[in-house]
């Protein structure tokens, strides 16, 4: 490609909206265009990259028996019923209605369309397994898009699904999946992570991530340094390095005043009592509302260790919600227990409580009295109070033990970059998707669903590769492998040259940009930083004379003054 031929525009500063070094570094670089909040134009050298990305991806799938179809991006509402998604997916679904008042929405996912594809043609189990995939556009109505495609709107997924006829094929077909992802993300050069991870919205009772390792990551990962263990902080077991349990003998109850005392720091300063030995009173609901009809409060309350925090996935798997329980209001707590926040606790409440596993070991506990500014001191479980289930539903942290050895946990950040599931019966049961087995007899299928974000892994891939001066793309999914910059546009013998070493370099299967433009030569090499391709060759009037070219490798800025003759011969495909 000549960049004089091409749309490749590249700017010295980012916008302000820019925020981690990925994002900045692919406006800079002419990759993407904002054109609404969320939503981004893929400039030329993005879509090639993505290209790659995909192609990656199918060799891979197609050589697992994976098959490929597209499915449409507008669903109608009634397939979504079919799950009850159209409500539990919430305003993150992009919902509207065409000109007859049908109700459609743009698919975030697709686990119904594909189960609608499949159920009217797959009638016996001597038809499974099926493993399908696409390459499509989604949405998501992202409440605060940022990041460019890391959180954007729109964005490029690849999702497969797996049919089979009983669970032991369909965790084969996981399997077969997991080990699919492992292939591609090895293909890509990247240092990356499997998590143990939670469903989701998506449901399912076996899931992983694949995450890119980037200090801007959003994910926050705990890593053993003993085992393989690895997990997203949202569903990492917390469990103390060393066991925080008092051996102090039970004492009577005693109400003190603790006027304009609301906080667990206040307290802790008042009391001379250490956070993690002082217990904190939260309340939530647990009517997560799915069910509109359903405008029941059903609140519940959550004990937790003073200096812990909770976490609200772990919590919503224990109540078996399908989204997060929202906390109650200052009103809604003050009806519940009969005092504001900061002066409420456990004792003669008459609602659900749930306790972590760290309240466990505590004795002699202050918590609130359930009377504005008053608390009770020596408060001991299960004498003064009773807990509905005692749980683990603290976050994680560095320093936890490990739940597979005696080492502790260490704290990475990462990229969700792909997920895989094992689903069950979920989506076939409720879409009445059905096939005959052996015995003649109806079976709802088990599924598995696998995604890796496309456009997502390659601005990750950026995050974790680059330097100051730019870019240093991966080779596997670098848009160009050879940047030529050619100094002398108008000197024939440079034009001859560069020509003569492109062609030897395509011969070899590799991709080339030559900077044919009327540029400064350091005009040209800033540019060719930030673009990162792997390598460039500067080819100049000066150069020539002596019979030499410039080899410059992008990620170590190793310069090698070569003859034109042999400078193909050096490099290397990914």
């Amino acid at each position: 490609m000549r960049w004089s031929q091409s749309h490749i525009y590249t700017l010295k500063e980012a916008p302000s909206d820019a925020e981690i070094p990925s994002h900045k570094l692919m406006i800079r670089a002419g990759l993407i265009k904002k054109l609404a909040p969320g939503l981004y134009t893929y400039g030329p050298l993005a879509l090639r990259a993505i290209r790659k990305f995909e192609n990656i991806i199918r060799q891979e799938l197609d050589s697992r028996g994976g098959t490929e179809i597209l499915m449409p991006i507008v669903h109608p509402r009634e397939l979504w019923e079919e799950t009850n998604r159209w409500e539990e997916m919430g305003a993150g679904l992009l919902k509207f209605k065409n000109r007859n008042e049908h109700w459609f929405c743009l698919g975030a996912t697709h686990e119904e369309a594909v189960v609608d594809f499949v159920r009217n043609d797959v009638k016996s189990y001597k038809d499974l397994p099926k493993n399908i995939y696409q390459v499509q556009t989604k949405y998501r109505d992202e409440i605060r898009p940022r990041f460019g495609l890391m959180r954007g709107r729109e964005f490029i997924m690849k999702d497969a699904y797996t049919f089979d006829a009983d669970q032991a094929s369909a965790l084969k077909s996981y399997d077969v999946m997991y080990n699919a992802y492992k292939a591609i993300f090895d293909r890509l050069g990247v240092k990356y992570r499997i998590v143990q991870a939670d469903a989701g919205n998506i449901g399912g009772s076996q899931t992983h991530e694949f995450q890119l390792l980037a200090d801007a990551g959003e994910d926050s990962l705990l890593v053993s340094d003993t085992t393989d263990f690895a997990a997203n902080i949202e569903v990492c077991p917390a469990i103390d390095s060393i066991a925080h349990v008092s051996h102090e003998a039970p004492k009577e109850i005693e109400k003190f005043a603790t006027p304009g005392l609301k906080t667990i720091a206040d307290l802790s300063k008042s009391t001379g009592v250490q956070e993690k030995d002082l217990v904190k009173t939260l309340f939530f609901s647990s009517n997560d509302r799915t069910n509109p009809k359903d405008t029941s409060l059903k609140p519940i309350c959550v004990l937790l260790r003073g200096s812990d925090e909770l976490n609200p996935i772990k919590l919503k798997n224990v109540l078996k919600l399908t989204n997060a329980p929202l906390m109650l209001t200052d009103a809604e707590v003050r009806e519940v227990s009969g005092a504001h926040p900061g002066s409420c606790g456990p004792v003669g409440l008459k609602i659900p409580i749930y306790m972590d596993t760290g309240v466990q070991g505590l004795k002699n506990v202050i918590v609130g009295a359930n009377e504005d500014g008053f608390h009770l001191k020596n408060v001991n479980f299960p004498k003064d109070f009773q807990a509905t289930q005692i749980v683990d539903i603290r976050m994680a942290k560095a320093g936890d033990k490990c739940p597979e050895s005696n080492g502790k946990l260490q704290a990475f950040r990462g990229i969700e970059v792909g997920h895989v599931f094992y689903l069950g019966k979920k989506y076939s049961e409720k879409m009445k998707a059905t096939f005959l087995d052996s015995q003649g007899k109806a079976q709802a299928f088990e599924m598995g669903c696998y995604g890796i974000g496309v456009s997502r892994t390659v601005q990750a891939c950026i995050e974790q590769n680059h330097d100051q001066d730019g870019i240093v793309w991966p080779q596997a999914i670098a848009p160009f492998d050879v940047h030529i910059c050619l100094l002398d546009t108008k000197d024939p013998n440079a034009v001859e040259v560069c020509l003569k070493i492109e062609k030897e370099l395509v011969a070899k299967g590799l991709d080339v940009l030559i900077d044919d433009r009327d540029e400064r030569p350091g005009f040209k090499f800033k540019d060719a930083d930030l673009l990162g391709m792997p390598y460039r060759i500067v080819i100049g009037k000066k150069g020539l004379e002596q019979n030499e070219v410039e080899l410059v490798i992008r990620r170590t800025k190793e310069v090698s003054k070569v003859s034109p003759d042999v400078v193909s011969s050096l490099v290397k495909r990914a």
